[in-house]
């Protein structure tokens, strides 16, 4: 994992964990609607997690 500037927040630290967490969580999950629920919710967890200054970099592109 890369070293975060120390800027970051440890709320905005937290929110990525918890939305790694979720993605993962909901990957694991057999299709359906409670697959489709959880990937939602990780969703918004994400989102919450970029309001604090967190950015996701689209997969297989370097962070800019």
């Amino acid at each position: 994992m890369e070293k975060l500037p120390p800027q970051r927040s440890s709320e905005g630290l937290l929110s990525a964990a918890r939305a790694d967490e979720a993605l993962e969580d909901a990957r694991q999950l057999p299709h359906g609607a409670a697959r489709t629920e959880a990937l939602r919710k990780a969703g918004m967890l994400r989102n919450a997690a970029d309001k604090h200054g967190l950015v996701f970099a689209p997969k297989g592109r370097p962070a800019k």
